[in-house]
């Protein structure tokens, strides 16, 4: 029996945390689910409670239907991909290995649900939730730039910040902060990967996510995975190293 007074979370002791999960439900609009993100997960960073609490988002993961089941699986993906510890070096995937497997097995089902085919935000949440059970490094927590079109990284060559836009706004590299309002600010083209190209994570999400019914997903990996120029210096580097090196 877990002693949640004993355990802390981002405001303090962990008795309220039981109540919170018994009473939140499949409905992502549920008020407990803001609670609990809030408590175990606030701004990324994880708690004792946080780890205590996968069991039981397991538990309402097991006992949800594969389309009802998302939110508990997100929470638990966020809590295990934190590295954010400040009151402690748990490693939950050691700690609470038998969770890990069935959260895979859960959220392998969940991916495949019909219900996420119209849902490529919520699609790139639960893929992103299963790359942390596998304990898969930087993806597990920043794959989510998929779902903001962008991931700002910084130049190997002359370290200047560059966006690395892909989706509704264009294909492009650029310095400029205000690029989404159509300013004069330099754009350079991506060179995406072709798919046949695509090795390793790269090529196991991209596949997953045709599997699943989510091309544009993958249409979107393959920019993540490809290359772009620095809009300050012209240094063509790879985007995914440049991600990488900034979550090290």
């Amino acid at each position: 029996m877990t002693d949640w007074s004993r355990l802390h979370h981002a405001y303090g002791t962990a008795e309220d945390i039981p109540d919170l999960l018994a009473t939140v439900s499949p409905d992502v609009q549920h008020p407990g689910w803001n609670e609990l993100w809030s408590r175990l997960c606030h701004q990324g960073t994880v708690y004792s409670a946080s780890y205590a609490a996968l069991p039981a988002l397991t538990r309402l993961a097991r006992q949800w239907s594969a389309t009802d089941r998302r939110m508990a699986l997100v929470l638990a993906g966020a809590i295990v991909a934190s590295t954010d510890q400040p009151y402690g070096d748990e490693d939950p995937r050691v700690t609470h290995a038998s969770e890990m497997a069935e959260l895979m097995e859960l959220t392998d089902e969940a991916l495949r649900d019909p219900g996420l085919v119209d849902a490529s935000t919520d699609y790139v949440h639960v893929l992103a939730a299963l790359l942390s059970f596998e304990g898969v490094d930087v993806w597990g927590e920043l794959l989510d730039g998929l779902n903001d079109e962008e991931y700002e990284v910084v130049c190997p060559a002359c370290e200047s910040e560059n966006f690395i836009v892909f989706g509704e706004h264009g294909y492009f590299s650029t310095t400029d902060t205000m690029y989404m309002r159509q300013t004069a600010g330099r754009r350079l083209p991506l060179q995406p990967l072709a798919p046949s190209s695509l090795d390793g994570v790269a090529h196991r999400l991209h596949s997953r996510a045709i599997a699943d019914g989510h091309p544009d997903v993958a249409h979107k990996l393959t920019y993540v995975f490809g290359s772009a120029r620095c809009a300050h210096c012209d240094a063509v580097f790879s985007v995914e190293e440049a991600i990488v090196a900034l979550w090290g």
